[in-house]
C-alpha cells in the first residue's frame, strides 16, 4: 500500500455478533457472527473516485462506515492522509471528522425533521468551530446552498426538510457534508432513491463539486450503470470480498470475474437492437448466508465455471494487467 494514497485500507474485517435468545443459548455454545466484511483492501488516490459495486448484502455500506470509523473494525488497518487511524479513539478522531464526511442514502432519515435546513447545514460549522460568529456561518451556509443549486438560498434557509422535494433534500445533505470543506467523501447510495432524471442532475453536481473542491469520493452503489458517470476506478464486492478491481475501462470492456460479467450483462443498453441480442448472465441460486459463508471462493455456489478447488480455497488476488486485479482460480491457474 503506497503512502501517496489519501485513503488506504488493508485486510479490513468486520464481523457482527448474532443475538441469540435464551433457548438458543442453551442448545449451542458456538457464538455465531455475520461476516459482513472479509479482508477488504483498496486505496484511493487524492482527487480520485472509487466505485464500490455489489448487490444488497455484499458489505458495501459496512465498508464505507468502517473507512470513516463510524463503526470499529474487527481487524485490519485504515490509513487516512498517510496516518493509521485504526487505533484512534472517538475523541482523537474528532479533529479528522471535518476532513472526511458521508452522504447517506435516505436524506429524509438523515435530516432532523425539526431542524430548519439552514441550521442543519450550519451545524457542522458549530461542532468544529468554523467561522467567527453566527453571521459569518450563515453566509457560508448560503454560499454552499448556492453551490448545490438550491436557489435562492435565502428561501431554502428557513424551510424544513418536509417542505422540499426528495432531490432538494439530497442537495441539502450534500451541502451539509461539504460545508467543512472535507478532502474525502463517502457517498453511500447517494442517488439510489431519486428519479432517473434527478439522478443524472445529482451525479453531474457531484462531478462539478469534485472538480471545484478537489474532492476524493468512495462512491457506493448497487447500480453499475451509474458508475460510468463519476468513477475512475471500480471495485466489485461480493459477500464481504472484493472479487475484482480495475479502471472504468477494465471493468466495462474486459470484465474478468464471472460475477462482474454477470453484473455487466444486466446493465441496460440504450440501443434496443443491442439490448435484444445482449445475453444476460444471471447467476443461479441465491446469495449465501453471511452467517455461514461457503468455504473457498464465496461465489463458487453460483458460478458457472466452478471447479473442485473453488470450494476448498479462496483464490489469490492476481493482477492480470496494470491496475486490473481479480480474485478467481481461473487466473490463478494461469
Amino acid at each position: 500500500m503506497k503512502d501517496s494514497a489519501l485513503v488506504a485500507v488493508e485486510n479490513l474485517v468486520k464481523h457482527f455478533p448474532v443475538r441469540m435468545n435464551f433457548i438458543q443459548m442453551l442448545f449451542t455454545r458456538e457464538k455465531k457472527k455475520v461476516h459482513a466484511v472479509n479482508g477488504v483492501s483498496f486505496k484511493i488516490e487524492e482527487g480520485q473516485t472509487l466505485g464500490l459495486v455489489g448487490e444488497s448484502g455484499s458489505g458495501k455500506t459496512t465498508t464505507g462506515r468502517l473507512v470513516l470509523k463510524l463503526i470499529e473494525p474487527t481487524d485490519g488497518r485504515i490509513k487516512f492522509m498517510g496516518k493509521d487511524i485504526t487505533p484512534l479513539k472517538p475523541k482523537e478522531m474528532r479533529p479528522l471528522r471535518r476532513e472526511m464526511q458521508i452522504v447517506f442514502q435516505d436524506p429524509l432519515a438523515s435530516l432532523n425533521p425539526y431542524m430548519k435546513i439552514g441550521e442543519a447545514v450550519r451545524h457542522p460549522l458549530v461542532i468544529h468551530k468554523i467561522g467567527r460568529n453566527r453571521i459569518q456561518q450563515r453566509e457560508m451556509v448560503l454560499e454552499m446552498l448556492e453551490k448545490v443549486n438550491l436557489r435562492p438560498p435565502e428561501e431554502f434557509y428557513n424551510r424544513y426538510p418536509r417542505q422540499i422535494s426528495g432531490g432538494q433534500r439530497q442537495r441539502v445533505v450534500i451541502a451539509r457534508a461539504l460545508i467543512t470543506r472535507p478532502k474525502f467523501v463517502v457517498a453511500d447510495e447517494a442517488v439510489a432513491m431519486l428519479d432517473v432524471s434527478i439522478r443524472s442532475q445529482l451525479l453531474k453536481l457531484m462531478v462539478d463539486l469534485k472538480k471545484e473542491f478537489n474532492l476524493t469520493y468512495l462512491f457506493i452503489t448497487h447500480d453499475l450503470a451509474t458508475t460510468k458517470y463519476i468513477c475512475d476506478r471500480i471495485a466489485v464486492m461480493y459477500l464481504g470480498h472484493i472479487v475484482e478491481e480495475g479502471s472504468f475501462k477494465d471493468i466495462y470492456s474486459e470484465p474478468a470475474h464471472p460475477y462482474t460479467k454477470a453484473l455487466i450483462s444486466a446493465v441496460p443498453e440504450p440501443d434496443p437492437k443491442i439490448m435484444k441480442t445482449k445475453k444476460k448472465m444471471i447467476p443461479s441460486g441465491e446469495v449465501p448466508n453471511a452467517i455461514e459463508p461457503p468455504p473457498g471462493c464465496p461465489f463458487h455456489p453460483r458460478c458457472p465455471h466452478k471447479k473442485a478447488v473453488c470450494s476448498r480455497t479462496f483464490p489469490e488476488v492476481v493482477e492480470i494487467s496494470e491496475g486490473h486485479k481479480v480474485a478467481c482460480h481461473i487466473y490463478a491457474r494461469r
